[in-house]
């Protein structure tokens, strides 16, 4: 599959093409999503690798909650219909850590977890975001970004095949932000599950997928392969270019010397 936006073209290779087809991780089909007579999400074709880290993007009303939802199969009251194929084993995190507050951290973390090793693989986890010996602790005991590590802990203990992640990071101040962007893609480098992260960061975005999509108007209008090694660094002029197709995109259209002054003080 060939991808195109503003003169940045990539192409997937015939086993990249053939694994996907075979055992997509995500596959909607001419999906459509309506709340009465207003149609959300319009005959939406989209299909999501394996072990692929895509990210959305969209204005406000694009359909970008709409589609995270129905992958998540959490619209039930949504009239719908078209195909919509995704794995057993899905996890969700959202902007705010939604841990129990009458629960310590890692009985929130292994809550619904059957098994002897339950806590064990809670601890294990817990230990991969950096909050070994906060198991005991309470939810309120932590700060912002340790909630949403431990959120973090709690949907990768599951193994999940595909992560779900509604703008994570939205609530966390600039320097958490950082933290917890290098620790997701640590995360999703270590167990590969598929992974479709919901944002309005576009540098976000293109610091941690490798693929970035923009919902317009209830379909994909740009799908873009994000060609840059990791850690990636906003001084890539590459990193600059993929940065103004999607602003571009997404109608925010700057002047160049404004976008490489902000790119600058981001860098």
């Amino acid at each position: 599959m060939a991808t195109h936006s503003g003169g940045l073209t990539h192409t997937r290779d015939g086993a990249g093409k053939a694994a996907v087809a075979e055992h997509p991780a995500v596959r909607t089909r001419q999906l459509v999503r309506r709340f009465g007579d207003r149609k959300i999400l319009k005959e939406l074709d989209l299909t999501i690798a394996p072990g692929e880290f895509t990210a959305l993007l969209g204005r406000s009303g694009s359909g970008k909650s709409t589609l995270l939802r129905a992958v998540a199969r959490l619209d039930h009251t949504v009239e719908g219909s078209g195909e919509l194929t995704v794995p057993d084993r899905v996890s969700l995190s959202f902007q705010d850590s939604r841990l129990l507050p009458w629960l310590r951290v890692i009985d929130n973390v292994v809550l619904g977890l059957r098994g002897p090793r339950a806590r064990e693989r809670g601890l294990t986890a817990l230990a991969e975001v950096g909050l070994d010996g906060r198991d005991r602790s309470w939810p309120h005991e932590l700060s912002g970004g340790e909630q949403q590590r431990a959120a973090l802990a709690r949907a990768l203990v599951r193994e999940p095949e595909l992560l779900l992640a509604d703008e994570p990071f939205g609530a966390l101040d600039a320097l958490t932000r950082i933290k917890m962007h290098g620790l997701l893609r640590e995360l999703y480098e270590r167990h590969r599950p598929a992974v479709l992260l919901v944002t309005h960061d576009v540098d976000e975005a293109i610091e941690l997928a490798d693929r970035v999509l923009v919902l317009e108007d209830g379909r994909i209008s740009v799908d873009l392969i994000v060609d840059l090694p990791t850690p990636r660094s906003r001084r890539d002029t590459r990193f600059q270019e993929y940065r103004d197709t999607l602003l571009d995109a997404l109608g925010v259209t700057q002047p160049r010397s404004e976008a490489k002054e902000a790119h600058v003080q981001h860098a």
